[in-house]
């Protein structure tokens, strides 16, 4: 499973990216817009600071079919590989996406509100689908629609990834890793509170306390 975040903050992907096994990036227009930084300034940083293993994935923001096109060519052509661009699920997003394949870039379909809209794009040979787990809930049962996503891409033998997410809080990404996700893509302040259980604090302050009452010391060795 892929584990990537979902920012325009360089600062706090360095940060995460020293704790944990960061697989990339994902932004959007509005991520990018409340950042603070020019659209060139986040994507340059980003194309400078990740690896080439690490994947990128920035969103088109034409929605007239040319100029999506266009901007989709632009951004795979960032980096040699790994680098994917973002295409809505509207009509034009279709037909884009079919384009963009056939010339062999990468694709992650987005804005996806149901397992069909996710599926259909599979059919069109989006490399990621990326449904919007917690928007979904609004409407029914997100977490349902996710996992029927996969069972129907397992079931044709489609090989799209579903990238999740739109998440509100830890308990749906538990949820969706559970249900064998193959990738999520999480804002910072969520990967943190994955790792941030208080339970563990608490242990790891009992067991130097004791230590030093035993031993008269902070570390194993004296």
């Amino acid at each position: 499973m892929e584990f990537i975040l979902d920012t325009a903050d360089l600062d706090a992907v360095k940060k995460l990216d020293e704790l944990l096994t960061i697989a990339g990036v994902t932004t959007n227009p509005t991520i990018i817009t409340k950042s603070g930084k020019s659209p060139e300034d986040v994507i340059r940083q980003f194309v400078d600071y990740l690896r080439p293993e690490q994947k990128f994935f920035v969103q088109v923001v034409s929605t007239e079919y040319q100029e999506m096109l266009d901007e989709a060519r632009y951004i795979c052509d960032l980096r040699p590989k790994n680098t994917y661009a973002k295409i809505p699920v509207t009509h034009t997003g279709y037909k884009a996406i079919k384009i963009l394949k056939s010339e062999g870039r990468g694709v992650l379909a987005t804005a996806i509100y149901s397992a069909d809209e996710a599926f259909l794009a599979a059919l069109n040979g989006a490399d990621y689908l990326a449904p919007y787990v917690n928007r979904m809930c609004n409407y029914g049962d997100g977490i349902g629609q996710v996992v029927d996503l996969l069972q129907m891409l397992e079931a044709q033998e489609l090989n799209s990834k579903v990238i999740a997410a739109s998440f509100k809080n830890t308990e749906q990404v538990h949820a969706l890793i559970a249900a064998g996700i193959h990738a999520v893509t999480v804002p910072p302040e969520i990967a943190y509170a994955m790792i941030g259980h208080p339970g563990t604090e608490i242990a790891v302050k009992e067991f130097s306390a004791n230590w030093q009452v035993a031993y008269g010391r902070d570390s194993l060795r004296s």
